[in-house]
Parts: structure tokens; sequence; C-alpha cells
């Protein structure tokens, strides 16, 4: 039998052809802006990943919503039609209700406290709840602590907030503190909130400052106080469709590269808070720095008991307790 000898160019095509077979494009999707942080960590994951894997897995980004709003992204990793999502927290507690624990205000010191907690046994415990509802999280990254815009008045204590129609996340932990502060919580997918806030639907929001950024809210919003009400995690999601087919060695690739987006993710929110309150006021909104904390914490008392109630008071402890 006469054997054929591929020329180079032809042995070229055929691994090239190979290749292409081999490559497995996955789409990632995030509400804000490439730029932005959750813009930063996405990225710095995909070319973690695709350098770990030799380039048999790839990333399609999905910024600005492009996807649908931050539940919808969650509900289709879960099933399925969507391989990741780096998304708050905040529409997680519908999937996860013991997530929801996190969501609670002033529940968090500071930057430091909150990411040991996530990064802790009580943030893989959360995890696993995740992974048992059909949902792989990767790495817990970051949207940052929360703080109010409005286009009414300064807020410089929680009376000064009553009566102000707020845009919420669809998250009851959050409605149900901000009640107490007499704030009229109103839920909207994060993709409708511009508009609303430009035609005066709203009269504000809440939110990280790098989120307050990438959308441009001083655009819409003339007030920000800096509450830091609530610290909002983030979790770069995948679907177990596309995890149970890896191997072992693709796994420990995929995790590392969570870490290093969380790193990355963290470092870009550290960066924002640091140069864009300077930023916004710059782009002429009147921001309240000293912001009286302690009225807050006072109005916030009352649904403290419900918290205790719903997820544990010794549960709130154990992340109070953590240094």
């Amino acid at each position: 039998m006469k054997k054929t000898l591929l020329t180079p160019l032809a042995m070229a095509a055929l691994l090239a052809a190979t290749g292409a077979q081999a490559q497995t494009v996955l789409k990632i999707g995030y509400a804000t802006s490439p730029t932005s942080h959750y813009g930063v960590g996405s990225t710095v994951f995909c070319e973690e990943m695709e350098k770990g894997t030799q380039g048999r897995y790839k990333c399609q980004q999905f910024p600005n919503s492009a996807l649908g709003g931050e539940r919808e992204q969650i509900e289709a990793v879960q099933l399925g039609t969507q391989d990741l999502v780096n998304t708050s927290t905040g529409p997680l507690g519908n999937f996860v209700p013991e997530v929801k624990i996190v969501d609670i205000p002033f529940l968090f010191r500071d930057y430091d406290h909150a990411r040991k907690v996530m990064d802790g046994p009580i943030g893989q415990d959360l995890s696993k709840k995740m992974e048992a509802k059909g949902l792989i999280n990767l790495a817990w990254t970051e949207n940052g602590f929360r703080h109010m815009t409005n286009s009414k008045r300064a807020i410089t204590q929680a009376s000064d907030a009553a009566g102000l129609k707020m845009r919420t996340m669809e998250n009851k932990v959050h409605m149900d503190g901000y009640k107490t502060f007499g704030i009229l919580p109103t839920p909207m997918p994060f993709p409708e909130l511009f508009t609303a806030l430009q035609q005066g639907t709203v009269d504000g929001q809440e939110n990280p400052i790098p989120v307050i950024l990438s959308s441009k809210f001083s655009q819409v919003q003339k007030h920000l106080s800096l509450t830091g009400h609530v610290y909002s995690p983030a979790a770069l999601i995948l679907s177990p469709a596309v995890w149970n087919k890896l191997s072992a060695g693709d796994k420990k690739v995929f995790l590392e590269a969570g870490k290093k987006a969380a790193a990355a993710q963290r470092k870009k929110v550290n960066d924002d808070e640091n140069t864009g309150i300077a930023q916004l006021e710059k782009d002429g909104m009147q921001v309240v720095k000293q912001v009286n904390g302690e009225s807050f914490r006072k109005a916030v008392a009352p649904a403290y008991q419900q918290y205790a109630k719903e997820f544990g008071a010794d549960k709130i402890a154990a992340i109070q307790a953590v240094k």
C-alpha cells in the first residue's frame, strides 16, 4: 500500500483545523463596561484561563448587560445556556437563599474584614451551597461598598433619606434594611436604571463607586453620600454544563484563573475608590464625605431582629467576629 506524505503546508493546515475543532469558546457576561472592575476581572480570568489551557478554551465577553440583567444571566448559567457570569450577589440570593446573609447592611467593618470573610471558611461554605443549586463559584470577586446617590438633596444622616424613591436590587435583605431609613425601595433591573434616573422615575440609587463611575451616573445624579451601608461581594460563576466536562487539570486552571481575576477586580475597586470620588466631584456631583453612620446603624437595628430570625444570630455573629 502506497503511503501518502503530507507537505509541510498540508500538515500545518491539518493541525490548524484540528486546533480549531478542539477550541471551546465560552460566553461570559457582566452588567458594566469593559473598563469597569467587572471588565478588568473578567479579562484577567479569560487571559489566564486561555493561557493555562494552551488556547483550548477562549472567552467571548458580553459587557453592558448585553446578555440581560444579572438575575437573567445567573439563571442562564444555571440552565447552561450561558457559560459564565461575573455578578454581584444582590440577585444571587433568589437562587441560593443562604447567600443573602452577606447583603445585611453594616455587617462588614471594612474591605479587609469583608475579603477575609469571603475568602475564608464562611465564603467557602456559601460556594458549596451554590454548587448544590447548580452554580459553580470559581471565585468571590467584588463589587464594593455601596453608597447613595440622588437628584434631590444631600444625605448626611438616615432621616435625610426618608421619602426618597430609590432604585434597589431585587433583594429583600437590602429592601428591608433601606425601609428602616425611610427610603421607598423600588426594585428594577440594572439595565433600566440610567433611563429611570434621567426621567425621574426614581430619585436615586445606591451602588459602589466603580459602578457609579463606569455607568456615568454623575450625568443624571447631583448628590453622592458616602454611606458605605452595604458591602457588595460579587461572584465569578461557571455553568455546571462546562465544569462537568473539564479534566481535573483544567478545573485547577479555571480555579487559579478565578483567584487572579478576583485579585485584579479588587485592586480595580480600590483604585476607583481612591481616585473616583475626586473624578465624580469634577463631573459636578456634590459629595457628602462625612456621613453620620451611627444614625444609619441605629435606624437599621429593628431589621437586625428579622435578620437574626432568618439567618441565625450565631451566623451573623460569626461573620462579625472575623478578624
